[in-house]
C-alpha cells in the first residue's frame, strides 16, 4: 500500500510538464475561484457544463491516467451514488391538512343565508317520483382532474412502484452531485498542475494591497507553503505506521474490541509525535540557514510572467463569466 501513490490528495505532478503547468499561477486561481463560485444559484445546466469543461480539461492537457482515474474515477462513482439517492429520495416530507374555506367557494357563498323551506313529502302514490323532470337535477360539475391540461408539463418525471423520480428532486440531485465534484476535484487539479512556491508567490502578489492595512503577508504566504509541503509527509508517516502495524501480522480478532482500540490509539500518539518531530526539524533547517524573519531573509519564490498563453485564458475566463451572468442563473 502507497499512499503516495494511490492517494494523491494534494500532490504536486513534477512530470509530465503539461500547457496546465506552463500557466500563470494567478491566471488558474482566478479559474479555481471561478470553479468554485460559478456554481452558486446557477441552473442544472450550468452545472453539468462545469463538469464537463474540468473533464475536458483534464483530457486536454495529457495528464497520465495512473493520476487521474484514481481520482476521477473514486469521484466520479461518489458522486454518481449521490445523484442516485438524491433522485429516488422523496423532494418533500408528506402533509394532510383540511382546506379553511369550502371546496366550491362561490356556491357557497352565493347561497341564501335563510334556511330552505322543508319540502313537501311525496304523495303516497309517487313513490318513486315517477312524474319528476330530469330537467331539474343540477349537471355535475367536472372534477379538477379531469379538465384537459394546456400543456404536457408533469411534475412526475417517472413512478414504477416505490420508486418516484419528480422534477424537483431530479434538480436536486444535480445541483448536489455537480457541487461535490466541482469543488473537489477543481481543487485537486489546481494542487496537481500547481508547484507550493508558485501558489505562494500568486497569493502574495495578490494580497500585496493589504500591506496599507499592516496585514503580514510575508508570513501568510510562508505559512501556506510549510502547510503544503507538510502534507506529503503526514501521509508518508501514515504509510510508515501502516507497514509496520502489517509487519507484526496482529491477529484483531483474537485482540477483542478493548485492545484493539488501545492499539489503534497507542498508532495515532506515535503518529503525532512523529509530526511534531518533523516540524521541529523543518524549523530547525529554517533557523540554521538564517530564516529568522520573512522580512529580513526573502526569499525568491518563483518570477510571475504573464504571457500569451495566459492572455487568452484570462480571455476565455471573461467570456465564461459574461454568459454566466447572462443566462446562467436558476429560475
Amino acid at each position: 500500500m502507497d499512499l503516495l501513490k494511490s492517494l494523491p490528495i494534494g500532490l504536486y505532478l513534477e512530470q509530465p510538464i503539461t500547457w496546465l503547468h506552463r500557466l500563470d499561477p494567478r491566471v488558474k486561481l482566478a479559474w479555481l475561484m471561478t470553479f468554485l463560485i460559478a456554481p452558486i444559484l446557477a441552473n442544472p445546466i450550468w452545472r453539468l457544463m462545469l463538469v464537463g469543461m474540468l473533464i475536458i480539461l483534464t483530457l486536454s492537457a495529457a495528464i497520465p491516467l495512473r493520476v487521474w482515474k484514481q481520482q476521477m474515477g473514486m469521484l466520479l462513482l461518489f458522486c454518481l451514488l449521490v445523484f442516485g439517492l438524491s433522485t429516488i429520495a422523496p423532494d418533500a416530507l408528506p402533509s394532510e391538512h383540511q382546506p379553511r374555506l369550502p371546496a366550491d367557494e362561490l356556491a357557497f357563498s352565493q347561497q341564501p343565508k335563510t334556511l330552505p323551506e322543508p319540502t313537501p313529502p311525496k304523495p303516497w302514490y309517487e313513490p318513486f317520483n315517477l312524474d319528476s323532470k330530469s330537467t331539474n337535477q343540477k349537471p355535475k360539475s367536472p372534477t379538477p382532474n379531469s379538465l384537459p391540461q394546456p400543456t404536457n408539463y408533469n411534475y412526475v418525471l417517472f413512478k414504477q412502484g416505490p420508486i418516484k423520480i419528480t422534477r424537483k428532486s431530479l434538480d436536486l440531485a444535480i445541483n448536489v452531485s455537480t457541487l461535490f465534484f466541482t469543488v473537489i476535484y477543481s481543487t485537486n487539479l489546481y494542487l496537481l498542475t500547481t508547484a507550493s512556491e508558485e501558489i505562494t508567490t500568486a497569493i502574495e502578489n495578490l494580497m500585496q494591497p493589504l500591506r496599507r492595512l499592516n496585514w503580514p503577508v510575508t508570513e501568510i504566504a510562508l505559512t501556506l507553503t510549510l502547510s503544503l509541503r507538510f502534507i506529503p509527509l503526514v501521509l508518508e508517516e501514515i504509510q510508515n505506521l501502516v507497514r509496520s502495524v502489517r509487519t507484526r501480522a496482529i491477529n484483531w480478532k483474537k485482540l477483542g474490541l478493548r485492545r484493539a482500540a488501545q492499539v489503534w490509539l497507542t498508532i495515532a500518539e506515535r503518529l503525532l509525535e512523529n509530526l511534531l518531530l518533523r516540524a521541529e526539524q523543518i524549523a530547525s533547517a529554517m533557523q540554521v540557514r538564517g530564516f529568522t524573519s520573512p522580512d529580513r531573509h526573502r526569499v525568491a519564490w518563483h518570477q510571475l510572467h504573464l504571457k500569451i498563453r495566459d492572455w487568452i485564458a484570462i480571455a476565455c475566463l471573461i467570456v465564461l463569466w459574461s454568459a454566466r451572468l447572462v443566462w446562467g442563473w436558476d429560475s
